[in-house]
């Protein structure tokens, strides 16, 4: 194992990509806390399989649509495992129907879960990393940020927003050594895809030229590529993970 690092968020990290994320960063050797806001049994399941692995990982509760959780999440990280070096931006939720038949209010949730959320934490973690110049910041968007979806518009609005975020965050920030990138996934095996039929899903499986669906442990991969150092001269851009659906 390499040398040990500080430590590394991952916000939904009890889901299909995050726990697959968290899982290859503390195989890495970050200290690696796993936060969940309603998914806290799978995060607590996968703390206990890296630390029974001789991994350092815990499991912290953080609704980043909650300033207060927020705060209250990285004083218990920041006690526990110490100075944040790598953020990981991953926590969403989507909703398929038509965009007019869709609530005010579901869509705010959605607007807070799936992009003003992950800029809420990204500003309170960024002081400290601006003023070590050192940090790391992994977006993870959709291919429905750059390409849009039909039935799905307030989640490919989020997502590209999430997009936009990263390009212009790692302009800001790289004059004192943070990067800022971000991983577009196309249809990956996880909870949120499993609604779709077996018709619907080999309908899109046909689009793909890769032909498959992709893993979460590819996602996770392209993550841990930005997340080291063989990525340093690497900012302000956007990794697809779709098998060439795009």
């Amino acid at each position: 194992m390499g040398k040990i690092k500080k430590a590394a968020i991952v916000t939904g990290g009890s889901g299909g990509i995050g726990s697959a994320v968290c899982r290859k960063l503390a195989q890495a050797g970050h200290l690696t806390a796993i936060c969940y806001s309603k998914g806290e049994k799978q995060a607590k399941q996968t703390a206990e399989e890296l630390t029974a692995q001789g991994l350092t990982a815990a499991a912290f509760h953080c609704d980043i649509t909650s300033l207060e959780s927020i705060e209250t999440c990285l004083e218990e990280i920041d006690r526990k495992f110490g100075q944040i070096e790598l953020l990981v931006n991953n926590a969403g939720s989507a909703e398929i129907g038509l965009f007019t038949e869709l609530s005010d209010e579901r869509l705010c949730e959605l607007m807070n879960v799936d992009l003003l959320g992950h800029m809420r934490l990204t500003k309170a973690v960024l002081p400290q990393m601006i003023s070590r110049h050192v940090g790391n910041i992994i977006n993870i968007s959709s291919v429905w940020g750059e390409a849009g979806a039909s039935c799905e518009v307030a989640y490919s609005a989020a997502k590209a927003g999430i997009i936009g975020f990263t390009k212009a965050l790692a302009k800001e920030c790289a004059p004192s050594g943070v990067r800022v990138n971000c991983v577009s996934c196309g249809l990956i095996d996880t909870q949120m895809n499993a609604g779709l039929s077996a018709d619907d899903l080999r309908a899109v499986i046909d689009e793909i030229p890769l032909s498959r669906i992709g893993t979460p442990d590819e996602v996770a991969s392209a993550v841990q590529f930005l997340a080291e150092s063989g990525s340093s001269y690497i900012t302000g851009q956007v990794i697809r993970v779709d098998g060439a659906w795009l």
